[in-house]
């Protein structure tokens, strides 16, 4: 397309800025707000373009609306625009969670705070399955009609359930071998139906590049870290980890920071993961209140930077090379196997958080989120803040708090 004006890096600071402010309900919101600036307000970008960019960064580990918000910028003016628009985009929300932070895991903080906290994390696993549950139908279809394929779906689904319940650090591994796997069979079932025109897998013989996610299981299994060297490694696995939304790295963060380093208690995590939801911008926000909690406000800083370090990269590094990437039948596949994986994983990232309730009126507060997310279809952020303030009633009656 043909640019037929500079946007200056001031505006692009200013517009991203603001979607980064205005952006909550997550990634559905940041696109919505993207695509009415970039293309219906500004005519900055064709909407080809943009429904491009929103693919291709869904081939990607990490945060996906931040990857577009980069891509976007990028694409108006080259690296200084992802930049400075990726900085902007992400900036607002890492000040309000670290703020927050700082009121919800202080050392005594007020009643209303704990009851405001305990409500909110009560209602966290609910929204882990609204969010699988809203990614099944676009999953299911894009697997086919074919009776393998979908048995197939279901067994990627019920290994990423099982390894976000059972194996922590270990889930990535899972969701890479559901890729690998359905890589493998669609090659033989292609095999098996050529017609001796080609190959049989569309390319022509070519050895397909590795996908994306194929060079990382060596990740979850580093130890020995302490102090910033640990969150920056535990930061570095949400980042460069986090398949189909942030949800799914909640297994792995929550190993990390509450099991294996101690930072916070299940409770505490429960609060951060629901910091990480009210407020505008990414999910992968979350990993701020962990740095938060392991090291202060320079921990949350640090934490935020190298989480986000990977979506630069992949943007700044392979953007020219995306429209090859998305066409690359094994790339393909290889999505189609992690992507139920990944839906599983984020179904089952909800029961060890459940499990970490401590109060039977959570579990109160808990069925109704379920009703008002799942069974009603309503918003994240306002079932979010509803069960926070049944929270704060809830020990004004006298209840305790987590």
């Amino acid at each position: 397309m043909e640019r037929t004006e500079r946007v200056g890096l001031g505006t692009i600071a200013a517009q991203w800025g603001r979607i980064g402010l205005l952006g909550f309900g997550g990634p559905p919101a940041h696109i919505l707000l993207l695509r009415r600036l970039c293309v219906e307000q500004r005519g900055w970008l064709e909407p080809d373009e943009f429904e491009d960019g929103i693919a291709a960064t869904n081939l990607l580990p990490g945060p996906a609306s931040t990857q577009l918000a980069v891509l976007t910028a990028w694409r108006l003016r080259g690296t200084p625009g992802a930049l400075v628009g990726g900085f902007c985009f992400i900036a607002p929300g890492l000040v309000l969670i670290l703020a927050l932070s700082a009121l919800f895991l202080a050392g005594h903080p007020p009643l209303w705070v704990l009851g405001a906290a305990a409500g909110a994390g009560a209602a966290v696993p609910a929204v882990a399955a609204q969010a699988a549950t809203s990614l099944i139908p676009g999953s299911f279809t894009r697997a086919g009609r074919e009776r393998r394929a979908r048995v197939r779906w279901a067994g990627y689904a019920l290994a990423g359930a099982v390894a976000a319940i059972l194996t922590g650090p270990w889930l990535v591994l899972v969701l890479v071998t559901a890729g690998l796997a359905e890589i493998a069979a669609r090659a033989r079932s292609r095999a098996r139906t050529r017609d001796g025109d080609g190959d049989g897998d569309g390319t022509g013989g070519r050895r397909a590049p590795l996908p994306p996610a194929a060079v990382l299981p060596v990740l979850p299994v580093a130890g020995g870290l302490a102090g910033l060297g640990a969150v920056a490694w535990v930061a570095f696995k949400v980042g460069a980890l986090s398949y189909g939304g942030g949800f799914v790295i909640i297994p792995l963060m929550q190993d990390d920071a509450v099991h294996r380093y101690h930072w916070m208690t299940d409770g505490q995590f429960l609060n951060a993961v629901a910091l990480g939801q009210v407020t505008p911008g990414p999910v992968v926000h979350t990993v701020a209140a962990v740095g938060y909690a392991a090291a202060g406000v320079g921990g949350g800083l640090l934490a935020a930077a190298v989480a986000f370090a990977p979506s630069f990269l992949f943007v700044l590094l392979g953007a020219r090379h995306f429209d090859r990437l998305r066409a690359d039948r094994r790339v393909q596949d290889f999505l189609t196997g992690a992507g139920p994986a990944v839906i599983g994983a984020i179904a089952g990232s909800a029961v060890p958080l459940a499990a970490a309730l401590g109060r039977g009126w959570q579990w109160g507060v808990l069925a109704g989120a379920l009703l008002w997310l799942v069974a009603a279809r309503r918003g994240v952020v306002l079932t979010l803040l509803a069960a926070g303030g049944a929270g704060v009633l809830a020990v004004l009656a006298g209840l305790p708090p987590a």
